[in-house]
């Protein structure tokens, strides 16, 4: 399976009428040094964020996190076998499981089995994802800006 994902992106034209202002396959695809491969599909700088413009703010480069009081919306392959790369963003993150199943890693060992269908909401933990079947997994995310815990934070002082 190839990370092959068609963003269509609305607007309005002079008159104020909505029209479609993008329609295409995305090519942006990164892959990453573990194999799997990822793809930015929108940015937004603030919230709330501005609907207009030309620009397309899925074409710069970005980290994992968002701007820091922003989004990013980005979906992820991961392929079996892969190691798990673990991490932690301050950020409020809605993963949606759209095809295939994975793993997510937590602290001490911990677990979450997770197929296509699931959803879930991570606070600021750290965590990793893993595939230990034998098909492509496919994730959307969708990444918020957000404090940092208050448990980072006291470590912090």
């Amino acid at each position: 399976m190839t990370l092959n994902i068609r963003r269509v992106v609305t607007g309005h034209d002079e008159e104020g009428k909505a029209v479609v202002s993008r329609d295409c396959v995305m090519d942006n695809v990164t892959v990453m040094p573990s194999g799997n491969s990822a793809v930015l599909l929108w940015v937004t700088d603030d919230t709330p964020s501005p609907v207009e413009g030309d620009e397309d703010p899925a074409l710069r480069d970005l980290g994992i996190a968002p701007p820091a009081h922003g989004s990013a919306f980005r979906a992820l392959e991961l392929m079996p076998g892969k190691e798990a790369f673990m991490h932690r963003t301050d950020t409020i993150d809605y993963a949606v499981v759209v095809s295939g199943a994975c793993v997510m890693l937590l602290d001490d060992d911990a677990e979450v089995e997770m197929k296509a269908g699931d959803v879930m909401v991570q606070r600021g933990t750290w965590h990793g994802w893993a595939n230990r079947g034998d098909a492509p997994c496919r994730l959307v995310f969708i990444l918020i800006g957000a404090q940092p815990p208050s448990s980072q934070l006291h470590a912090a002082l």
